[in-house]
């Protein structure tokens, strides 16, 4: 009797610990562009050398909606479903000086821009605009490169895949609005090669596109890397 009661106790305490969710960033910090998880140049070249080059396909039936709720915790992609919304899961990957230590929340804290090199202050309220979380391919830009095919559930990993979000200055991301590599790179030259990287990874995972434009811009940065 002892002892099924040992076993059930121990199984209980198993199920706890299963049960329990990380609130832990699904990635350590950006630290001036270097971010886990991103293709070496050579092994960019490589995946990019097997993406299908076709032309964009047209904007019907695109809306931000097509992509799910947006910053949902609720998706399979890396750092998912751990009880805190994407957008602060990013904002504590890659700002320093974070405030509160623990928790989703992000109130506070500091980002090395990227996109520019800039140092920006992050304050949560009406100027936490200052800060936004880029997506790499843009989702217009994945939605005209196949992702229109995939179902609601793999566009909503892509919007929320970590691979292909990072912290970036406000402006920046706004001027970069929908355009692939083709017609935007970030301003700071030496963060283009992990920029492409990440964008060929995000378009190998998810089974998309390049046009030969975008092909060719990506191409030629790599080349430089």
């Amino acid at each position: 009797m002892r002892t099924t009661r040992l076993a059930a106790s121990v199984l209980a305490a198993l199920f706890l610990l299963c049960a329990c969710k990380s609130t832990t960033p699904p990635m350590g910090p950006n630290t001036a562009g270097g971010q886990e998880g991103t293709l070496s140049a050579g092994d960019a070249i490589k995946a990019l050398a097997k993406l299908p080059i076709k032309e964009s396909a047209p904007m019907t039936g695109y809306s931000r909606d097509q992509f799910g709720q947006a910053w949902t915790d609720e998706n399979d992609a890396p750092g998912g479903r751990n009880d805190c919304n994407t957008r602060d899961d990013i904002l504590r990957r890659d700002l320093t000086k974070v405030k509160p230590a623990s928790g989703c929340q992000v109130e506070t804290g500091t980002l090395k821009d990227p996109y520019t090199g800039k140092t920006i202050n992050f304050d949560r309220g009406p100027k936490s605009s200052a800060v936004q979380i880029d997506h790499m391919v843009a989702l217009a830009d994945a939605w005209q490169s196949g992702a229109a095919k995939l179902s609601a559930d793999k566009r909503r990993d892509l919007a929320n895949d970590p691979r292909n979000l990072i912290a970036v200055d406000g402006p920046t991301n706004e001027s970069k609005g929908d355009r692939d590599a083709a017609t935007w790179l970030p301003p700071q030259t030496s963060f283009r090669c992990t920029y492409v990287e990440h964008q060929v990874q995000v378009k190998t995972l998810y089974g998309l596109w390049v046009t030969q434009a975008e092909h060719d811009a990506i191409e030629g940065v790599l080349k430089s890397c």
